[in-house]
This record gives structure tokens, C-alpha cells and sequence, in this order.
């Protein structure tokens, strides 16, 4: 979708980034200091390019994530991708998953719906879009690379709500229930 816009207008806005500590896992006050998990991709290296196949530039499936850590109390596990580069107050949300067992350790490739897919998942919420669904990396052209943050949080609860949740409402709700989180960040950029 923003491939189309001229690389100009992304070389002007080059500067404006919501930044890394608006992420959700930066915010100590929401899920304190706590225990580590080990998030990777057998797709793409830490702070590795993610392959386009994974973007909007390629298929736009969801990359596979896996991994390891969490506390065997944990009730639920969160999965949150935010971009820390997007030309936004606020990282853009492109996916959310808040249903996850405690047990589980991956997503394989494809397992989140993209709007191409319009499968209906129950433990998807909102990305930045308002859809219930998996967003592709998309950055700008000419606004440089973009840090893809695939979060984890381990949760002694498991999340309810009436509707798909979105960030807010998210963030609100594992406020003093995070046990552990962890992280993978993947980039991507159009010049």
C-alpha cells in the first residue's frame, strides 16, 4: 500500500519515528523488570533483514517466530509487533495475538491473517488499521530502514475481552500480570 507513495515525501519525513522507547516492552511501568524470554526466526537473524516474502513487498504472510523461556506458571502468552520506525507518535501495530497458551513457543510462517486472508481468529486484535489481522512490514519508500518488533510476554493470567482488543486496551490489561517478556527485532526498508 505505501510503496506507491513518492520516495520524496519518505526521504522528507526521515526523521519523524515514534521511536524504540514508545514500544510496549520499553515500558517498565507497564511490564516491570522481569525475567527474559529468547525470541528468534529461523526466516531472519536478530537485527537481520526480514525477507520480503514477509512483507508487503512479497507474499505478506506472517514470518515464523519462535520462543523460549517462559515460566512453567504462565497462563498465557501475548504476542505484540510493533514499528519502531514508523513515521507515527505512537509505533504502528502490526499484529496482535492475545491468546496464546502458556505452553505454546512458535507461530509457524503464515499462522497470523493477513489481509489478504480474511479468516476471523478470536485472539487476534487490532493492528494500527483497525483490523483483526496481520499487517506486513509496508515503510515508506525513502524513509530508510524500519525496526520490526516481535514482543512476547508471558502473562499469570489469561486475558479476556468482549471485542478484538487494540493496543491500548492491551497494554492496559497485562498491566501487572507480565512474568517475563522478550524480544526480536527485524528490519526492512525501501529506498
Amino acid at each position: 500500500m505505501l510503496e506507491k507513495l513518492p520516495s520524496r515525501l519518505g526521504e522528507a519525513m526521515r526523521d519523524v519515528r515514534a521511536g524504540a522507547n514508545e514500544l510496549a516492552i520499553a515500558d517498565t511501568e507497564l511490564t516491570g523488570i522481569n525475567a527474559s524470554i529468547e525470541v528468534s526466526s529461523p526466516a531472519f537473524e536478530y537485527n537481520g533483514a526480514i525477507p520480503a516474502k514477509y512483507t508487503a513487498d512479497g507474499e505478506g504472510c506472517s514470518p515464523p517466530i519462535e520462543w523460549a523461556g517462559v515460566p512453567p506458571d504462565a497462563q498465557a502468552v501475548v504476542f505484540l509487533v510493533e514499528d519502531a520506525d514508523s513515521p507515527t507518535p505512537e509505533p504502528l501495530v502490526h499484529a496482535i495475538v492475545w491468546d496464546l497458551p502458556g505452553a505454546d513457543t512458535a507461530l509457524p510462517e503464515g499462522a497470523l491473517n493477513s489481509k489478504a486472508d480474511e479468516r476471523n481468529s478470536d485472539a487476534m486484535g487490532q493492528n494500527s488499521f483497525f483490523n483483526a489481522t496481520y499487517l506486513p512490514p509496508d515503510p515508506p519508500p525513502g524513509h530508510g530502514t524500519h525496526r520490526y518488533v516481535f514482543q512476547v510476554f508471558a502473562l499469570d493470567e489469561v486475558p479476556r475481552f468482549e471485542s478484538p482488543p487494540g493496543r491500548a486496551a492491551l497494554l492496559e490489561h497485562i498491566r501487572g500480570h507480565v512474568l517475563a517478556k522478550g524480544l526480536l527485532i527485524g528490519t526492512y526498508g525501501r529506498e
